[in-house]
């Protein structure tokens, strides 16, 4: 009697303690949060709300998608995901333009306090509005040229890479151009058809239907071959200026992060509903349809990308010196 009475005592004990420290729970036993650092309706926004609804079928749950937005590289949103619990309740919609966070002064961290899922990308994109004097991307530096800093330029947060994407182009064809940020590249192409700026970069996914309706002219695209788009061949803006190749092209890498110290466990669950997302029609179908090629990297393959690109992003700006920190202030490396 005190033997069967010791063994349900112990038991009772070691369930206690496995519910205490959230292993006993089932996860997920409810609804996700998906903290989206930038506006809605851009690339990241649209492709985390894609991902969350089929994950969130897997799942069996809800996952949110939540614009938190504002700060270099998305940093309120970053801030508010890594002060949340690390039971896998939060997750962060990114994009590549979180990288450089730190050297900007909007985050205190490195990237390596996430993990990430990348779902994929689309090149950058120069396109002005209808009514712009420019047909090509030379008549554009031509202009430029003539009016420094006279055109008003559209890209999403400072930082990120439609920013360092015009940085790049501005230094590679020697103009000076007037960078206005937003919040998102919904936002600067709003922008561009309202007249607020009457030039924008963000990506050929973006903008595709602005493109296909009329209400913005592409020029050229950001990564060194021409592009083919609905029967019409975009050149590229590397073959009338080289010298751009000195800081491009760099890689857009669209997805989500948990912070790193989620428990195993609940990561494999969170790996297991990415695999089967991105290898379901909805996802094959959302990347033909938009001008997006799917990746699905995950773990040391995703880290060792992400690391890449913090590298080159934080370095770049700050060689650029367009960053408030130096990368060494952070221990990231130079590749």
């Amino acid at each position: 009697m005190k033997k069967a009475l010791s063994i349900l005592i112990i038991s009772i004990v070691f369930v206690s303690a496995l519910f205490a420290s959230g292993s006993g729970e089932v996860y997920p036993s409810r609804d996700i949060t998906d903290i989206c650092v930038f506006g809605a309706g851009g690339g990241t926004d649209v492709a985390n709300r894609v991902i969350a609804a089929e994950m969130g079928n897997i799942l069996g749950v809800n996952i949110n998608v939540n614009n938190v937005t504002g700060g270099a590289g998305g940093s309120i949103g970053l801030y508010q995901a890594y002060d949340q619990a690390s039971d896998g309740y939060t997750i962060i919609g990114v994009s590549e333009s979180c990288v450089a966070s730190a050297v900007m002064g909007g985050f205190d961290k490195r990237m390596n306090v996430f993990d990430f899922f990348i779902i994929g990308g689309s090149p950058d994109i120069i396109s002005v509005t209808p009514d712009a004097p420019f047909q090509t991307v030379e008549e554009l530096v031509e202009y430029a040229k003539a009016h420094p800093n006279e055109i008003k330029a559209g890209a999403s947060t400072v930082g990120s890479l439609h920013h360092l994407n015009l940085l790049g182009f501005m230094n590679g064809a020697g103009i000076q151009v007037n960078f206005i940020p937003y919040d998102g590249s919904a936002s600067a192409q709003n922008a561009a058809m309202t007249g607020e700026v009457s030039l924008v970069i963000t990506s050929v996914q973006e903008q595709a239907e602005l493109i296909k309706g009329g209400l913005l002219r592409p020029l050229a695209v950001l990564i060194p071959e021409a592009y083919e788009f609905e029967g019409q061949t975009i050149p590229s803006a590397f073959d009338s200026y080289p010298d751009m190749t000195k800081y491009l092209p760099l890689e857009q890498c669209i997805g989500f992060a948990i912070k790193s110290d989620v428990p195993d466990d609940r990561k494999a669950i969170i790996i297991d509903a990415f695999e089967k997302a991105m290898a379901s029609d909805t996802l094959k179908e959302y990347g033909e349809n938009n001008y997006f090629t799917l990746s699905g990297a995950y773990g040391d393959e995703a880290r060792a990308i992400v690391d890449n690109l913090e590298s080159v992003f934080s370095w770049t700006l700050y060689d650029l010196g367009a960053a408030r920190f130096s990368p060494e202030d952070f221990g990231i490396p130079r590749v």
